[in-house]
């Protein structure tokens, strides 16, 4: 086995973070989402209704629930923009740790709010992922704290991965998957497990073109950075990391077969069609991978089941409003 294969989650690792968080985090359903111009059938994973709303618990759940007793009486930091910190909080609070959360200023505030309603503490820096990351180092020097990275991390991406796992059990013959992509932590789980109990089946990330940093990556086959205020452009807050993490990287390189981009206009249009047809609620990130099956057939290999993962369901009530209403316009 090569140092590269070495390096990538096994499914025996898999399979021991779901046992592992299968108190904290749940099995979410596949929802059966009729898309009227699908070619094949439409599944929505939906990780929306996760107890905080978004697939970040699994990954921050299956690192935290391996600290020692020391490193928990420590406490925990993190830097996020909103679902990795309301994961770190409810973690942090099963375990009894304190939670420090490094966000940046333009994170929504919902998922602000609703980290603060978790028990922890937010210390505000500015829009870029460099800041919060330098943030966070300073304070892990003055006060000893355990980092709990928000992808770029080997027991982040196996718990991420059981989501993969959760899929392939579900829907044995599935033949296409899609998961956004930002970091990389839910795509690199992701296709790590569906890969190794799947191989047939194909494997696409998904992610905004104003934050296409991830699709420029796998094409050059290099990690890209792209600045901060490129990346904020996109409504899809979850997505807005300048660049995807070495780990992640890696497993995407083995184990996803392409990365598609979508418009803000397909990212809209795909909220709506997810409310119509399945009635969840998905935040602009947790929609992306639904626009790539609806505005992007021509790109991705014929299926007869796909999966698309909603990521979050932490919307603004008033972007939701404001999305939902374009529909009659």
């Amino acid at each position: 086995m090569s140092a590269a294969t070495e390096s990538l989650v096994s499914l025996d690792a898999i399979r021991a973070a779901a046992a592992r968080i299968s108190g904290i985090a749940i099995k979410t359903p596949l929802i059966r989402a009729p898309f009227p111009s699908a070619s094949g059938e439409v599944w929505l994973k939906a990780e929306s209704l996760q107890p905080i709303g978004a697939f970040k618990i699994r990954g921050a759940a299956n690192k935290i629930l391996q600290l020692t007793p020391d490193e928990v009486a420590r406490g925990v930091i993190t830097y996020s923009s909103g679902n990795h910190a309301q994961g770190v909080a409810y973690a942090a609070r099963t375990v009894g740790a304190k939670a420090v959360i490094v966000m940046p200023s333009n994170a929504p505030a919902i998922k602000r709010a609703a980290t603060l309603a978790l028990g922890a503490e937010v210390v505000d820096v500015g829009p870029a992922s460099s800041e919060r990351l330098a943030r966070a180092e300073e304070l892990v020097l003055k006060h000893g704290y355990i980092v709990i990275p928000p992808y770029d991390d080997e027991q982040i991406i196996t718990g991420q991965a059981t989501c993969g796992l959760e899929i392939v059990e579900t829907l044995p013959d599935v033949d296409l998957v899609l998961s956004p992509v930002s970091g990389g932590g839910l795509l690199s789980g992701v296709s790590a497990a569906v890969k190794q109990l799947r191989p047939q089946a194909r494997v696409f990330g998904v992610e905004p073109e104003l934050a296409g940093d991830t699709a420029e990556s796998f094409r050059t086959g290099k990690i890209v950075e792209w600045p901060a205020e490129l990346t904020s452009r996109t409504i899809a807050d979850g997505l807005r990391t300048q660049s995807v993490g070495q780990r992640n990287f890696t497993h995407i390189q083995a184990f996803v077969d392409g990365i598609i981009t979508v418009t803000e206009a397909e990212i809209r249009a795909a909220m709506r069609a997810i409310v119509a047809t399945s009635r969840l609620v998905p935040e602009p990130s947790g929609a992306v991978a639904a626009a790539a099956l609806l505005f992007h057939a021509a790109e991705l290999p014929p299926y007869r089941k796909a999966v698309a993962v909603v990521s979050g369901g932490n919307v603004a009530p008033e972007l939701l409003a404001t999305v939902l209403t374009e529909a009659a316009g």
